[in-house]
């Protein structure tokens, strides 16, 4: 049997920090990244399959700029053999987030936006799509 896990990582583009955060409740975060969620086509959610989107305040601490995490199997790599396994995770970073948007001036909206561009980042390495190619479409 063969199994293949990847991750795939989205990282904030390098701001001087200032030591300031953006005040948003765990609670406001999940529903930015639900509503992100709500945002992808529905031609291409029925094609997510064995998937789980998780929230957490932040990443592990050898990388604490990391906005967003794709763990598991993408579409394009499962064969006969995928069967009987955990579902592939995606994982959004609230503290990153936000301390990245408070960094750049940022407000409420830039969050919703950087959120919907990691959920979106996210989802396209579960398709298959790596990060040149998602650099190329504006999604790095």
């Amino acid at each position: 049997m063969h199994r293949f896990a990847h991750c795939f990582v989205r990282r904030p583009r390098a701001v001087a920090d200032n030591g300031r955060v953006l005040e948003m409740t765990r609670e406001e975060f999940e529903e930015l990244v639900a509503e992100a969620l709500d945002r992808i086509p529905p031609e291409l959610t029925r094609l997510m399959d064995n998937v789980a989107v998780f929230v957490e305040d932040e990443p592990p601490a050898e990388d604490p700029e990391l906005l967003g995490l794709y763990e598991g199997t993408p579409l394009t790599e499962r064969g006969e053999w995928y069967a009987g396994v955990l579902p592939d995770r995606i994982t959004v970073y609230r503290g990153p987030t936000l301390r990245m948007c408070e960094r750049d001036g940022g407000d409420r909206q830039m969050v919703v936006e950087e959120v919907e561009i990691t959920v979106v980042h996210e989802i396209a390495h579960h398709f298959g799509i790596d990060d040149e190619r998602l650099h190329d479409l504006g999604y790095a």
